[in-house]
């Protein structure tokens, strides 16, 4: 065991994924006991008025003795997405009424809307 403090406690394991103004970050952290639990923070970007941007973060924990269900019922519900709806990107865009929050940072051409190439497929064994 080496002793760096509380340094070391922080960087034991982390992967994050970019999803648009979303940002996920999958942590694996340590207890007082040294077990390992993972904490994933879902951090989304806000645009103020004046164009700075905030950060809403919301995190959630996840124990060892809850892994073997919780990855079963995360596979059983994107099983069921896909089965259902396909994995192709249905668009809120292409319905008339619907307003999108505006956001001049992204850039959405009519022919990225139309590709469905142009949305990966990420299963959760990558993750």
């Amino acid at each position: 065991m080496n002793n760096n403090g509380m340094m070391e406690k922080e960087e034991i394991f982390s992967k994050v994924l970019r999803a648009g103004r979303r940002t996920y970050f999958f942590d694996v952290r340590a207890t007082k006991a040294d077990d390992y639990y993972l904490t994933i923070t879902e951090s989304k970007k806000f645009t103020n008025d004046d164009g700075s941007f905030h950060y809403k973060k919301h995190k959630i924990y996840i124990y060892k003795e809850d892994f073997a269900e919780f990855k079963e019922i995360l596979t059983e519900m994107t099983d069921y997405i896909i089965n259902e709806k396909g994995d192709e990107v249905i668009s809120e865009r292409h319905q008339k009424d619907f307003k999108k929050e505006y956001d001049p940072t992204s850039r959405v051409t009519e022919d990225e809307l139309k590709t469905p190439e142009s949305f990966t497929d990420i299963s959760f064994d990558d993750i």
